[in-house]
């Protein structure tokens, strides 16, 4: 089952995404991450650091799990 990540906004980056997720440490570690793991949002691959994430997404990082956006 994918674990929650809440929203108290309307939308949130990838980066910011992971720090909540606590996939990273610090907001600096975003890049670095997003080169070096593949990751999988509502089926489709996606690098993008500044990709919006929304209520219902459902996003999968290989060897961290599974996370579905929640508000």
């Amino acid at each position: 089952m994918p674990e929650e990540i809440k929203l108290n906004t309307e939308f949130i980056t990838l980066g910011q995404f992971l720090k909540l997720a606590e996939v990273i440490q610090t907001g600096g570690m975003a890049k670095w991450f997003l080169s070096e793991h593949k990751i999988i949002i509502n089926g489709e691959q996606d690098q993008r650091r500044g990709r919006k994430l929304r209520t219902g997404d459902k996003v999968q990082i290989a060897g961290f799990g599974e996370f579905v956006i929640t508000e």
